[in-house]
């Protein structure tokens, strides 16, 4: 199993991060440019990433990829029984992938002048989840989940990118500190994720 991915993408962290609470391995190959690598453009005409080469099928869509991974490694379990609650999961993965995971993508390959204002737009979608954070240990459930594996990626990123949130977002701040001390997230960090914590 290979997966292509951007060295500072979230998309690509939280498949990896999925993977190891799997326990199962992958090889990383890291693209900063899509359009120069043959071997990407051979498995995936369009150049996407991630792109997951697997079990002779190749994944671009992270939603796909991370569905296809729970469901071909169904142990631990990482989405809720209830289908009510697995259909929110669904849906706030929707909601991070196309909306969070698009304006961190336009943060770092953006332009100068632009980015107080994408920084300002990340910033208001992450607080207006505030709530969730909240409700259980982890996101909408008492367990470890899908959900916050998609999730944690872009809050890992936030110093990296220049945000800092309100010390009055509490919920934020609590389950940060908690996912960020699992011993599986930091098995999941590269050396170049593991640097977006300094300072």
């Amino acid at each position: 199993m290979i997966l292509y991915a951007r060295p500072d993408d979230p998309a690509g962290h939280a498949i990896r991060l999925l993977l190891a609470e799997k326990s199962v391995g992958v090889k990383l190959e890291e693209i900063n440019d899509e359009s120069s690598s043959e071997q990407l453009l051979h498995l995936n005409p369009y150049g996407r990433l991630p792109t997951l080469a697997a079990h002779g099928v190749t994944l671009f869509d992270p939603r796909v990829i991370v569905e296809f991974i729970n469901e071909r490694y169904p142990h631990p379990p990482m989405m809720p029984s209830d289908p009510v609650l697995r259909a929110r999961v669904r849906l706030l993965t929707q909601e991070v992938v196309g909306e969070w995971y698009e304006l961190c993508g336009r943060i770092i390959r953006g332009q100068g002048r632009d980015k107080p204002r994408i920084r300002r737009e990340l910033t208001e979608a992450i607080l207006a989840s505030e709530a969730l954070f909240g409700d259980s240990p982890y996101l909408l459930s008492k367990h470890y989940g899908v959900a916050d594996c998609v999730t944690i990626p872009v809050l890992w990123r936030l110093h990296h990118l220049g945000i800092s949130l309100p010390r009055e977002a509490k919920n934020l701040w609590k389950y940060m500190q908690l996912v960020f001390r699992r011993p599986t997230f930091v098995a999941s960090l590269t050396g170049h994720e593991r640097g977006m914590a300094a300072g």
